[in-house]
Order: C-alpha cells, then structure tokens, then sequence
C-alpha cells in the first residue's frame, strides 16, 4: 500500500534536521577564522622586522660613507673609534666585530744543552764575527727565546705585525714591526719598518719554524745568523702558471755584515728572484738567487794579538753577498699527514773590500783588506710516521786566503790576526722530533762541530717549541 504524499509533514521534517545538518560547518567556522587571524599577525610582524633590517642597513651604509669620507679627508673623525661600522678586511667584505682584536700568539721555548767543550770559548774559525748568537749557547738547561706577535688588519689597505723576542735574560728586542700594503695593484706587495730579508730562503724563517736547533753554519758567518733588515721591501707576483716572484729592499743596513753609518741615505740594498712549480701532484721545488749588497763603517770585533791580549779590530768597506738556494718537497698525493720529505739547499758568497784597522783603540794601524769567503749547507728532513721526523744536514765554509794584502808592519805579523787565518769549518748534525701537535714539538739532535780552529766539539741537544694563540702558515 503506497502511502500519500503529505507536504507538511516533510517540511516539518527538514526544518528538524537543517539544524543537525548545519552544525558541522558551524563547528569549523571559528578555528577557520582564528588561522587567518594568525597568518595575518605574522605576515604583520615580518613585515615590522623587514622595515627594520632595513632601515638598519640603511643607517650601516651611510655610517660606513661617512667614515670612509672622513678618512679620505684625514679629519679628526677618520682616527675616533668606529661605533657602528666594523672595519673591512683586504677583500672588502666585512670583517665583524672581532676585527678590532688583533691576532696574538705566543711562541715558548727552551732546550739543555751538552757539550765537550767550553761553549765560552767558540770562535768560528775563518770569519770575523757578526752575531752573539753563534755557537751552541751556554750549557745545560736555557730558556732560550720566546717570541710574543701581535697582527690585524688595520683597514682595507695596510695589514701591522710586531714581533717581540724575550730573552733568556729578561731582555726585550724587536725581530719585526712593520706595515704591509694588502691592496696594491698588479701583484705589487709593499712592506715598511723593520722585518727579516728576502735574502736566501731560510733568513726571514722564524726560529721556531726551523727543522734544527741552530741555523746553518753559513748563516752564522756571513750573515750574523739572521739578517733584519730596517727600511722599505718591494716585491712583485708575476702573472704566470708558475711561481715567479721578484723583490728588492732598501734600508739603513745596520744589521751584519753591514752598520749604521754616520751618513743619510740607504746602506743596504737586496734584490732576490724566487721560481717555483708543482711537479705531478706529489712534489714541488723553489728555487731562488739573491744578492746583498751593504756598506760597513767601523764594524769592530774582537780578537786576540800574537801575544795573547784582547784588541778590537774594525773594517770599513763594501760588502758583497750571493746566495742561490733549492728546495724540493715530496709528500704522496700532496697529502703530508702521513709521510713527507724535504731536501733543502743554500750556497752562499762573500766579497768584502775596504780597510781592516788593527787595535783601533790604541795602534790604530790601517791595512788593505780584501777577503772571499763561501759556504753552503745541505739537509734533509723524513717525516717517516705521523707526528715523527729525523732530519740530517751537513754545513760547509771556506774562508779564502788571509785577507790582508800588501806587506805588513814590521811589528806586526799574521799571528796577531787569528780570526783571519785560512780554515774550512765543518759540522755535521743529526736530528729527531716528535710533534705531538700543529702547535707542540719535542726535539733532540746531536751535531759533531769542527768550526772551530783547532778542535772538535761534540754536541747534544734537546728542546721543546710550544705555540699559544694565533698562528699564520708558515712559508713552502
């Protein structure tokens, strides 16, 4: 039985369930309308934080024109401390706040020393004299040297270090303090004030950064050890696949072999070409020439006459010096962590003319002096195990022939000039050392020298270099 259509009764039934059908959508209206709200505050608040950064970036710029004008025009405000603008490196980009906090290291070091014979008496045969620091140094255990640095960039142009070295003696000298441009065209590097010569490869090697104790037997006599040079440094990287590097110096020249003279002007000039190259990927060489050539005025030394007594000798000339030098790295695939090997090499000679003036406090007797002296060394340094190396070098001198020439006072005769007399210096050293560290290292070495005149002295050594703070790589 089909039951009738009835309209009323149905619209009664759909206004009942329009409710139950409607409260769904209602139950979402609310959240739907909160998410909005949020999207909008956090679009509202981004957009707040954008304006800010840059508004901010705004004043940073104009602050940084305003000091860059202000050092343009070198007023007062150029030198006042910078409140809102970091400092920029060589490359312009920002350095950050610590740029304002130069870098700072500290080199530690000390060694025992043990000897055959009296350190106090060593005299390199051959060679007058140019550094206290030559010989072994005094006996048994010695602070020996600590080096205190301290470098930064001091804007986009000029980069400053300063080099302290504190003796054993409580003594404070400066090895370098000088200024390096950074921003220099066409490879150009300019270097003012006072730093180690270009000369050779191992002279503006710091101490610390040496594969033996000492330096090589030919530093020492024809250098003074290490040569500094106080003055002007002019270098130039060529352009080219290989490594081309050419350089000159200009300076007082007060450093051995040459001295301070009572003169204006330049007293020492260097010149030096340094090549090098990669050979595959596991080898690279450097090889360089040098010249060195420096006036000396009164440069005494001391020295014993035929009968014994202490005079003070002084030369007054021109000084010539050559040095050719090689070096040659290995490590396999470049990778030095595990294995490495060094072969290094320098020839080195001297010219000296001029006067010799014989006991220039008393006698004063002035004598035509002309000498040619050479020596060179070779060594070799295995890194064999990571952390361990054993190093062996072999120095060798020649002194030339007496350099006196002419005929001599009747009351003088070649005894009384025991420095001069024709030798050939020897040494031969061998060396180990654990690096436990980029930053610490333990080494022994033992050396038998025959640099002295009459005698062989035989040597062993031990020392310990420690390295706080900042530290830059060091050279090929």
């Amino acid at each position: 039985m089909i039951t009738p259509f009835r309209p009323a009764a149905s619209r009664l039934t759909l206004l009942l369930a329009l409710p139950a059908l409607l409260l769904p959508s209602l139950a979402f209206a609310d959240p739907i309308t909160d998410l909005r709200q949020e999207l909008d505050a956090i679009k509202s608040s981004y957009e707040t934080r954008i304006s800010r950064l840059e508004a901010r970036i705004a004043e940073l710029e104009s602050a940084a024109a305003t000091a860059d004008a202000a050092m343009a025009a070198n007023t007062p405000e150029a030198s006042a401390p910078a409140t809102v603008a970091s400092p920029t490196s060589a490359g312009g980009t920002s350095a950050g706040p610590n740029a304002f906090n130069p870098a700072i290291s500290l080199i530690l070091g000390a060694s025992y020393t043990q000897t055959s014979l009296d350190p106090a008496g060593y005299r390199l045969a051959g060679f007058i004299p140019g550094s206290e620091e030559s010989g072994p140094g005094a006996r048994s255990w010695n602070l020996g040297e600590s080096e205190l640095s301290v470098s930064a960039n001091i804007d986009p142009y000029f980069f400053g270090n300063l080099t302290a070295a504190i003796g054993s003696d409580d003594s404070i000298g400066v090895e370098e303090a000088y200024v390096r441009t950074t921003a220099l065209p066409a490879g150009f590097t300019a270097k003012a004030g006072r730093f180690f010569s270009g000369i050779g490869y191992l002279n503006d090697v710091h101490a610390h950064a040496w594969d033996f104790v000492d330096q090589p037997l030919v530093y020492q006599a024809l250098l003074g050890n290490q040569r500094a040079q106080d003055g002007l440094q002019l270098k130039w990287l060529a352009p080219t696949d290989i490594f081309a590097e050419v350089g000159i110096e200009a300076g007082s020249g007060a450093a051995f072999p040459a001295t301070t003279r009572r003169a204006n002007g330049l007293n020492a000039a260097t010149a030096f070409i340094h090549l090098g190259n990669d050979v595959g990927d596991s080898a690279s060489w450097r090889a360089g020439l040098s010249y060195l050539r420096a006036e000396a005025e009164n440069r005494i030394y001391q020295d014993t006459d035929a009968d014994g007594n202490t005079v003070n000798n002084a030369f007054d000339g021109v000084s010539k010096t050559w040095v050719a030098d090689f070096t040659w790295k290995w490590a396999p695939h470049g990778n030095a962590t595990e294995r490495q090997w060094k072969l290094q090499g320098e020839y080195l000679h001297r010219e000296e003319r001029g006067n010799l003036t014989f006991d220039a406090d008393a006698a004063a007797l002035a004598l035509p002096y002309l000498s040619r002296q050479s020596g060179w060394y070779l060594q070799t340094v295995y890194q064999f195990a990571p952390r361990w190396r054993i190093g062996l070098r072999y120095d060798a001198l020649d002194s030339g022939a007496f350099p006196l020439r002419g005929e001599l006072p009747e009351d003088l005769s070649p005894a009384a000039f025991p420095l001069l007399q024709a030798a050939k210096p020897t040494r031969t050293t061998l060396m180990l050392d654990w690096n436990l560290s980029e930053f610490s290292r333990l080494r022994a070495q033992f050396a038998r020298d025959a640099s002295r005149a009459d005698s062989t002295d035989h040597l062993f050594q031990l020392q310990y270099v420690f390295s706080l703070g900042a530290h830059g790589a060091h050279k090929f």
